[in-house]
């Protein structure tokens, strides 16, 4: 465990990545013991999915699950790592709203880890949910 990482370490870690800060992801809380971080992504016209619907593009929710599911990992094991598979079940559209994702590691094993994540608006009501594999090897 990283018992010592803050949520400024971790955003530093986000930030290190050209397409997360793109998205322009923000981390807003971490919990190492119980491998948990909560990642937001702002409210952005751009990221809609057509210039008259306010509809977020399901491909950033898709990016912001992927993302959210590595660093809760990463707080456990101490480092960033591939993602192997995901699957992510669109629940309602998100509207003008930014989406929060919060991310609990459910097993870091030696050579995979699984991960759950849960997007929300900004009402708190579930939009998507994903579960994440992750290589975890080190070769």
């Amino acid at each position: 465990m990283n018992a010592g990482l803050t949520t400024d370490m971790l955003q530093n870690w986000v930030d290190a990545a050209p397409y997360h800060r793109l998205l322009g992801i923000k981390a807003l809380s971490l919990d190492t013991e119980a491998g948990e971080v909560v990642l937001q992504i702002p409210f952005r016209p751009d990221l809609q999915r057509s210039d008259d619907q306010p509809e977020i593009h399901g491909g950033v929710t898709a990016g912001l699950i992927d993302i959210a599911g590595d660093y809760a990992l990463a707080v456990v094991i101490g480092r960033p790592t591939p993602t192997i598979n995901m699957r992510i079940d669109y629940l309602r559209m998100a509207r003008d709203c930014a989406l929060t994702a919060t991310a609990r590691v459910i097993k870091a094993g030696r050579n995979i880890g699984f991960v759950d994540v849960a997007v929300t608006d900004d009402n708190g009501r579930t939009v998507a949910i994903g579960r994440c594999n992750y290589a975890t090897r080190v070769d």
